[in-house]
Order: structure tokens, then sequence, then C-alpha cells
């Protein structure tokens, strides 16, 4: 079994509680939450349509999608409300001195 490679995605202050921010992490891009102090990271594309979640609205653990108001639980990419039904990936986080490190495949 390989360790994750872990990679810069964010500072932790650039992602203030409740707020998303759209990050590039080995050419992929991530969606990077800060729920009341935890990050999560998620796939930043909408599986019901071409839209950046980063973008959406959060309330709580979910972020609604800009495009037709679906929702996805931030801490695992499960799609929690039609028209999404589609879970997309969710990403390992760490963080250290400060920064936001996301482990993409690839």
């Amino acid at each position: 079994m390989t360790e994750m490679d872990f990679e810069h995605a964010a500072n932790a202050a650039d992602v203030e509680p409740g707020q998303g921010l759209r990050c590039i992490v080995r050419g992929h891009a991530v969606a990077l939450f800060n729920v009341d102090g935890q990050f999560h990271a998620i796939d930043d594309r909408c599986s019901h349509g071409d839209a950046s979640l980063a973008d959406g609205w959060m309330e709580g653990c979910e972020i609604e999608c800009p495009l037709h108001q679906g929702r996805f639980d931030v801490t695992s990419g499960k799609a929690t409300a039609a028209p999404c039904v589609e879970d997309i990936a969710s990403y390992p986080i760490r963080i250290e001195d400060g920064r936001v490190l996301v482990a993409v495949p690839g």
C-alpha cells in the first residue's frame, strides 16, 4: 500500500467558515469547503450540469448547485437533493502549517 500524495490547494485562512473555494490540484478542479473550521474537498463539477460547486450556496454541510438547486454533502460528495442523483468524488484533506493539502488521484 502506498501513501497518498497530498498537494497544497489553498491556505486555510483563504476559506472562511461557510464558504467554498475552487482550487486546481494535480490539474483537477476541486471545491474546498470550510464547515465550522473543518475542511472538506469534493469534485468542483456538479454531476447534473456543468457548474462549479464552489460557486454554490452552503447550508450546514450541504452545497447547493448554482444552476439547478441540486445539493451535495460536502463531507462525502453524496447527492442529497434532486435533480442531482449521482454522487461525486470526495478527497482526503490534511492541514499543515496553515495550509490545506488535498490528495487527488492521478
